[in-house]
């Protein structure tokens, strides 16, 4: 049964199954250097020019699928070798450039970078263009196009330029960590790094899994997880975090409903806000639009929130959050959650540690996950943080006039803040989402697409009875 939307991110979880099969068991961990030739055994290479150049590649997902460069604060890694097939891009003339007498490509280009030959035809000269678009703009027969590299394409913070060596490189200053690039590249030339052998060395020595272990490990898992193990009950996954080493396993949409009640009450308090849940949003307000901090909100995101608790009312509990979301990883080093985020999966990640370990979830009896309200689970997708937020102002009597602006993507995002900056939005509450659809649609998802957004929607139905204040009433 298919786990995955493409083939690569089949490759990627190949490599990080196998680095997991060895990191169960410490003594096997020197040979995670045969995982490039155990997974292409043969001498003929399948997708690069040869054998040889394709094992090396594998070698720096292993390196990635270890943790990556220590180094290199950002969770997203270019693996340059890897980075080799894409045309240069920018902007072309295509055949459909008619050598017309006008010109007019040539009138605008302010840089020089248009010439023709003896027929007319336009010709660009790449090391003085700008690539201003201005040539296309005004070409009557749209001949100029520009090729941008799918990493480029999926980049809306344009963090990634190129090197000498026409590799993609990532500009940590303007990136935000949201991982579009990872699940866009056709190579898989750029990932995120896993901090799975983290995971896997606090799952051994944990209570269930060694006797001595003084301390329990609990699961915090994002509501889009109902989206997910497709071939399986929710149920199931859960029973299977529980079969890896995890007491319990609770769900981050009940964090999400403690931070629609405070959303709620600071957003009557100011009069104006954006959302703080996703951290891919807060940190393209703070990088460019520094103006708006103040109007983040203060409160926590879901997982922070609900981690927090656990760590304050249960002694020596570890937390691991399970998500759709590269920016989480980065979210959990930060100074005030890291001591209560012990570390961050994605639900690729999830899915070859089940398998590191033989787990068919299909196979297993089914768990219970019942913490949240419809509200808090619906945070998954895009307009579900400003519904919860509206409910949770009924449901403490706030009368406020509530005018949420629901932006799905980083570019609706940018749009919104820069009317804010302006003083011409029209609403009071920014819900900022990175990924379109929202966490549904995260880089680390298995799978992508409308038919996520349904089962979110499914699996908050389940709750309907369930109020926001029931649901934090039972902490």
């Amino acid at each position: 049964m298919r786990k995955f939307d493409t083939k690569v991110q089949h490759l990627k979880y190949k490599v990080l199954r196998e680095v997991a099969r060895l990191a169960w068991n410490e003594t096997l961990l020197e040979h995670v250097l045969d995982i490039p030739k155990m997974l292409i055994p043969g001498k003929e290479s399948t997708m690069r020019c040869c054998v040889y150049k394709e094992r090396a590649i594998l070698g720096e997902r292993v390196r990635i699928a270890m943790g990556g460069d220590t180094e290199n604060p950002n969770i997203i890694e270019v693996i340059d070798i890897a980075c080799d097939e894409c045309p240069v891009g920018g902007y072309e003339v295509t055949n459909a450039c008619r050598g017309c007498l006008a010109h007019r490509c040539e009138d605008v280009c302010k840089f020089g970078a248009i010439t023709f030959d003896q027929n007319h035809v336009a010709h660009i000269d790449k090391s003085k263009c700008r690539e201003c678009g201005a040539c296309a703009k005004v070409c009557p027969y749209t001949a100029i196009i520009s090729r941008k590299r799918p990493c480029q394409n999926a980049c809306k913070v344009k963090a990634i330029p190129m090197n000498e060596e026409k590799a993609a490189i990532i500009d940590n200053d303007k990136c935000i960590q949201c991982g579009a690039c990872v699940y866009q590249c056709p190579f898989g030339a750029i990932m995120d790094k896993s901090f799975m052998l983290n995971t896997i060395d606090i799952l051994k020595k944990s209570e269930k899994n060694t006797r001595g272990g003084n301390y329990r490990v609990y699961a915090i898992v994002a509501p889009s997880i109902s989206s997910q193990f497709t071939y399986a009950k929710l149920g199931q996954v859960v029973t299977g975090l529980k079969k890896l080493g995890f007491h319990d396993v609770i769900e981050a949409a009940l964090g999400a409903d403690m931070v629609a009640m405070a959303e709620a009450r600071e957003l009557s308090e100011k009069g104006l806000l954006t959302s703080s849940c996703c951290p891919a949003f807060v940190r393209y307000i703070k990088t460019n639009f520094p103006k708006l901090v103040e109007h983040i909100s203060h409160n926590p995101s879901p997982m922070t929130v609900l981690a927090k608790y656990i760590k304050e009312t249960t002694p020596n509990a570890k937390v691991i959050f399970i998500g759709p979301c590269t920016a989480k990883k980065a979210e959990a080093q930060l100074e005030d959650v890291r001591p209560y985020v012990d570390t961050v999966l994605t639900f690729e990640e999830l899915q070859a540690l089940f398998d590191s370990r033989d787990i068919d979830l299909s196979t297993l009896e089914e768990g219970v996950l019942d913490n949240a309200s419809y509200y808090g689970r619906i945070f998954a997708r895009s307009g579900g943080l400003a519904d919860a937020a509206a409910q949770a102002m009924r449901e403490q009597g706030i009368d406020f006039e509530m005018k949420p602006v629901v932006c799905d993507g980083i570019e609706a995002c940018r749009m919104a803040l820069l009317k804010l900056n302006k003083g011409i939005l029209d609403g009071n509450f920014i819900e900022g989402m990175a990924c379109i659809s929202g966490c549904i649609g995260g880089a680390g998802c298995l799978t992508h697409g409308e038919k996520s957004k349904a089962e979110v929607d499914k699996y908050g139905h389940e709750a309907y009875e369930k109020t926001i204040s029931d649901a934090i009433s039972l902490l």
